[in-house]
């Protein structure tokens, strides 16, 4: 039999603990116990339940604007330069696969006057601040001429109340 060296078996033997813990839900990937604390797992549902609230109050805001809103389905591949369709993403809650984890979140559409529409990409995020590579994404984006602008959501508390505030990506970031 092989010697396993100590910090690998001080890594096992957490992994076994956690695995008989209470306090850890464990499932097992390729024979490896993968544990994450339940409260956490519990932070996360509901972290998740509320973006997906959010997401949902600036879709209606944007139409109460009297824009045109749709989930945008696409995304950019910085390496080929080019626009892509979004990889679908597996959502274990639902036991199914879950289109529409394109960026940004959504495409705005507006008429403005004969034969000229403002196209706008709005990415929602509840603390308002993006990635280094969505900034990079928002930058292709507006160079390329895909959008006119691009906006990101941001959750602003009033009292008891959450409120929609829009930042222009340009303003604050810039063309990067």
């Amino acid at each position: 039999m092989e010697k396993v060296k100590k910090e690998n078996k001080e890594k096992i033997m957490e992994m076994i603990k956690k695995a008989g813990s209470e306090e850890y839900e464990t499932s097992w990937d390729r024979g490896i116990p993968k544990s994450k604390k339940k409260s956490e797992i519990k932070k996360g549902k509901s972290s998740k339940a509320r973006g997906t609230k959010f997401e949902l109050k600036v879709r209606r805001d944007l139409e109460d604007k009297g824009r045109i809103v749709d989930k945008w389905s696409n995304n950019v591949d910085l390496e080929l330069g080019k626009i892509i369709i979004a990889k679908r993403k597996y959502n274990p809650f639902k036991k199914m696969l879950v289109v529409g984890t394109g960026f940004p979140d959504f495409i705005s559409i507006k008429h403005v006057h004969e034969g000229l529409y403002s196209v706008i990409g709005v990415e929602v995020k509840m603390n308002g601040i993006l990635s280094k590579i969505e900034k990079e994404k928002c930058a292709w984006y507006l160079q390329k001429g895909i959008f006119s602008q691009i906006w990101i959501a941001k959750a602003v508390r009033k009292g008891r109340k959450i409120e929609v505030e829009y930042i222009d990506f340009e303003e604050k970031y810039g063309l990067q």
